[in-house]
């Protein structure tokens, strides 16, 4: 067995989802004045390939997804029942209008800047938690899961417990960056004790960022309990090679993949 394989108390035996994020689809589709490609097909594209669900991270200046894409995917997913609906980003700027209008399954607040080109940090507690309490009340009033894009830190994953909150998503930017390096070890070492951690605090566990064809199942082999990964930028850039359909199949393997190198049902 794997030495840096997360075990412990919470340890979940269910299959990774693979929510797919649809931002770049927007990007490029607002490139020119016209409805191609369209959001909602691509939704419909990966769902109809066993995609879990879809995410959307709609910034104040829609440079990508816009407020009329939120509400076109929630119109969509009436009609997959099964499919979760994930809406990410600052609580403290646009996230909350989209949360209490649309009530998707889930949000994961993410402690970006406006002007960020994308999320490159998880939430500091210390100075935020105070504001993101009543604001994770209030999503949980609606019946809205509620997820914090975190650093990998167990001290801090704890004190996402206490907030209220019921998941984590793992910011993994620093096992993609030294996955198949001298650090690789060191790092996902990180991650395991991470997920540790979140898991005695009886928080659920989600990840992204950077992930890809390369290194998912090596971190969903290692870091055990992880229920859902979204993945953006490179399952887009793959899609323009193989097509979308096929993308997503290929990613579904990955996760199978893991599950046969963790030697557990997934």
């Amino acid at each position: 067995m794997n030495p840096l394989v997360a075990t412990g108390a919470g340890e979940s035996d269910t299959r990774t989802a693979l929510s797919v994020n649809l931002n770049k689809v927007a990007l490029l589709r607002n490139t020119r004045t016209l409805t191609i490609p369209s959001v909602t097909r691509a939704a419909t594209l990966a769902l109809e390939a066993g995609a879990a669900g879809v995410t959307v991270h709609p910034r104040p200046d829609e440079r990508h997804v816009r407020a009329a894409d939120v509400h076109d995917l929630a119109a969509l997913l009436k009609d997959w029942p099964r499919a979760e609906y994930n809406i990410e980003g600052n609580p403290f700027h646009n996230l909350m209008d989209f949360v209490r209008a649309v009530r998707p399954h889930q949000c994961t607040f993410v402690p970006d800047d406006a002007a960020q080109a994308t999320s490159d940090h998880g939430w500091d507690l210390a100075a935020d938690g105070a504001r993101l309490r009543p604001l994770i009340d209030e999503a949980r009033a609606l019946g809205v899961r509620v997820s914090l894009f975190m650093d990998p830190s167990p001290a801090d994953l704890r004190g996402a417990a206490d907030l209220g909150a019921e998941r984590v998503e793992l910011y993994t930017e620093s096992y993609a960056r030294a996955w198949d390096t001298a650090d690789h070890e060191t790092v996902l070492g990180r991650f395991v004790d991470s997920a540790r951690a979140a898991r005695d605090a009886g928080l659920g566990l989600n990840a992204g960022h950077d992930l890809n064809r390369d290194n998912l199942a090596d971190f969903l082999a290692s870091v055990r309990g992880i229920r859902e990964v979204s993945i953006g930028h490179a399952l887009i850039a793959d899609a323009l090679e193989s097509g979308l359909p096929a993308t997503v199949r290929s990613y579904l393997a990955c996760i199978e993949r893991a599950s046969s190198q963790a030697g557990i049902g997934r």
